[in-house]
């Protein structure tokens, strides 16, 4: 059933397309299906920026500070139109990397009992291994259009190359099969390295925990927390014709807490995961977390 939209909707979805280069859209557009969102990308921008614009009046209404409320719609527009479909993806992936060995094994089995590869991947499809099998249910149903398999192992690989866990792997596989060596081998030499690999990873994310907290805890909280108590000291301390200069200097320093939220999130990032686009969403969790920790103690009520 068609969604019924208004006709103001219908006319700012209509200048987002306008405003918008449709190259970008079609990426965005595929960026929103592979994170399961079910809005087409113009509609989902307009979503962003209208709760941006309402999270902006409620900053306003709190603070009547233009600058606080600028900040909030920046974050929850940027947070919904960008993150929260990253985050997803990156949900996604990782549940596809972790069936993804036993979804090797699986196919490797069929094999070894005498049917095609073709045939195994359609098998596959029947199981319960997340979101790898609507991957590989989509892959099987290009095969059965007509493509070949291995055009279609590869669409499979480049839709996921975000991950280079599943990629790698695929494109093993593809090379595998266009030479014709033995499929239930391989598969199972593929199965066991990425499962080692992502026992690498898994150490590497446990071995790194404490260095997360530490960026979590100065960044989010003990840092925000005693520019916060200096904003609110500099109210008193500072009197005269300097005082104007105060409201100012407190913007600085909350800018300042923001931005090394967001520095010590990429930071979390390369540590754990070795790239900085990992960190994207602890570096905005952390700069949304200072941001209220430093307004929460400079508002706390000092006797002086």
């Amino acid at each position: 059933m068609p969604k019924k939209r208004g006709k103001g909707t219908l006319v700012l979805i209509s200048l987002i397309e306008r405003i918008v280069p449709a190259k970008i859209l079609r990426k965005y557009e595929v960026m929103l299906y592979s994170a399961g969102v079910t809005f087409s990308a113009p509609e989902y921008i307009l979503l962003s920026i209208l709760s941006g614009v309402v999270f902006f009046l409620l900053v306003y209404l709190l603070t009547f500070s233009i600058t606080y409320s600028l900040l909030a719609f920046v974050m929850v527009s940027v947070g919904l139109s960008y993150l929260y479909p990253y985050w997803m993806i990156s949900r996604r992936l990782e549940n596809m990397e972790k069936n993804l060995p036993d979804a090797f094994f699986y196919l490797a089995s069929s094999l070894k009992a005498g049917i095609s590869f073709s045939e195994a991947l359609e098998d596959l499809t029947t199981a319960d291994f997340g979101a790898l099998t609507t991957e590989f249910r989509r892959t099987v149903s290009e095969i059965k259009k007509g493509r070949p398999t291995v055009d279609a192992l590869r669409l499979f690989a480049l839709r996921n190359r975000k991950s280079s866990v599943i990629y790698r792997s695929m494109m093993i596989i593809i090379e595998a099969l266009e030479r014709g060596a033995p499929m239930s081998d391989v598969l199972v030499y593929v199965a066991n390295d990425v499962r080692e690999v992502l026992r690498i990873k898994q150490e590497r994310k446990a071995s790194t925990g404490m260095q997360m907290m530490f960026f979590i805890i100065t960044s989010g909280f003990v840092g925000p927390s005693i520019l916060g108590i200096v904003a609110r000291l500099m109210k008193f301390m500072i009197q005269g014709k300097a005082a104007a200069q105060v409201p100012a200097m407190t913007t600085i320093v909350l800018l300042f807490v923001i931005i090394q939220g967001f520095i010590s999130g990429l930071g979390i990032g390369v540590i754990r995961e070795g790239k900085f686009s990992a960190g994207l969403k602890y570096s905005f969790l952390l700069a949304a977390m200072g941001f209220a920790v430093f307004k929460g103690m400079s508002m706390v009520s000092i006797g002086m």
